[in-house]
């Protein structure tokens, strides 16, 4: 895991604030830095920490057969990141889906997964295939699927500033990779908005 300076990131702060014009000795701005950094150590917490490690939690979770289920899927599972162009949040829900194979992992491992990739400067595209891919290495289910839709700072607040847009991607392995098993899950998903 990297490590965060944080003092370092408090004399970028104050730096910007005095770049853009402002007095950072100003009571309103006198802990600005200060809170930014710690702010940043939450954003950013996910730097340089591997995900599988997370997701493989022992032998208990090899199953037989007949124990493994079709498909697990959950969904709506809030996530917020920062683009990595603006260093802007976004935020908005992912649905994530596999096909067991030899094993399974415990519900509450998957949402820790969406918050490890989440926590660094992200695009919302790569973040969905980096939750694939570490599914992929951990379990090697027979198929994945992660559906992202997000809300993004920097298309809301500079620039074009369509705040009520969001962003769709789409990432998907092995069986769910077929349009016709994704169609399937994405009507699934849908239910969800029902």
């Amino acid at each position: 895991m990297a490590s965060i300076d944080i003092p370092r990131i408090e004399a970028a702060v104050a730096e910007i604030l005095a770049a853009i014009g402002e007095d950072v000795e100003r009571p309103g701005l006198a802990t600005t830095p200060e809170r930014i950094a710690r702010a940043y150590s939450d954003f950013f917490a996910g730097v340089g920490v591997d995900p599988v490690p997370e997701l493989q939690d022992g032998a208990e979770m090899a199953t037989e057969p007949g124990e493994r289920g079709e498909l697990v899927l959950l969904r709506d599972i809030a996530l917020r990141s920062m683009c990595e162009h603006h260093l802007l949040p976004f935020t908005g829900v992912a649905h994530v889906a596999y096909v067991p194979a030899e094993r399974i992992i415990g519900l509450g491992r998957i949402p820790r997964l969406v918050e490890i990739v989440s926590a660094r400067p992200q695009l919302q595209e790569r973040l969905g295939e980096d939750v694939a891919d570490a599914l992929d290495r951990a379990i090697a289910p027979a198929g994945a699927l992660v559906v992202i839709e997000a809300r993004h700072g920097c298309v809301a607040a500079r620039g074009v500033r369509y705040a009520e847009s969001t962003t769709v991607t789409v990432a998907s392995r092995g069986a769910l990779a077929d349009p016709v098993q994704r169609a399937e899950i994405m009507a699934l998903i849908g239910r969800s908005r029902a």
